[in-house]
């Protein structure tokens, strides 16, 4: 049976840039509905992954670059997410990959609400890869909220990556809630009607567009923990 160093050597292989593990009993708190449980029964540990997004595109004049570098790492990550565990499959293991962004089922057209089967912010968090910004973003020591991250869902026990102590948020810096332009957000979540309706644009040639990047921009720890 493989073990933590073994699935990690694994992930490394496939390019991703970070890779940590989360034991299921971590997820004590996860709201019902949303806990690696309900998602698949079978889950004992949570593999958490993420691929570094190039930085550049948060200093393009234009919204362009960054809305489609965040399209194409999103499929990246799933890409190698399907791959990871087909490998895993192949050891004998059972391994369920989670979505790197969409779809997810939970919606709430009046509030602009939805939420995905797993909170991989969260799950990244309890598998050691950062700690949680104000501006609800993971911040990792090294490569700071530059991250993409998903997660595959597997039936053994796993020994889990001790959690991020680290300080990211300076206890007196509010720089992303200062700076969000509809003030969505309030230190420890993002009101996601004001986020949605400004930073997500439909063009008229259909291309969904986002168009704000301010509070990862912003965050003086936004390509690693000075």
């Amino acid at each position: 049976m493989l073990d933590s160093i073994s699935i990690k050597e694994i992930a490394y292989s496939l390019s991703f840039d970070l890779c940590g593990i989360a034991p299921v009993d971590r997820f004590s708190g996860a709201p019902d509905g949303f806990h690696p449980n309900d998602v698949y029964k079978n889950c004992k540990s949570v593999i958490v992954f993420a691929k570094v997004i190039p930085n550049s595109s948060l200093y393009a004049s234009s919204f362009i670059p960054y809305s489609h570098l965040g399209s194409v790492i999103i499929q990246e990550v799933d890409n190698l997410t399907v791959k990871f565990a087909r490998k895993l499959e192949e050891l004998g293991i059972e391994a369920v990959p989670i979505p790197s962004d969409d779809p997810y089922e939970y919606w709430e057209p009046d509030r602009l609400y939805g939420r995905a089967i797993l909170s991989l912010r969260h799950a990244g968090r309890l598998a050691g890869l950062g700690i949680l910004g104000k501006n609800t973003l993971l911040i990792n020591n090294k490569f700071g909220n530059m991250i993409q991250l998903g997660a595959i869902l597997v039936n053994i026990d796993l020994v889990g990556d001790p959690l991020a102590k680290y300080e990211g948020c300076l206890v007196d810096c509010e720089l992303c809630l200062n700076s969000c332009p509809k003030g969505a957000l309030d230190g420890k979540t993002v009101n996601q009607s004001l986020c949605r309706s400004h930073s997500i644009y439909e063009h008229e040639k259909g291309y969904i567009l986002k168009k704000c990047n301010t509070c990862r921009k912003v965050c003086p720890n936004a390509l690693g923990i000075k």
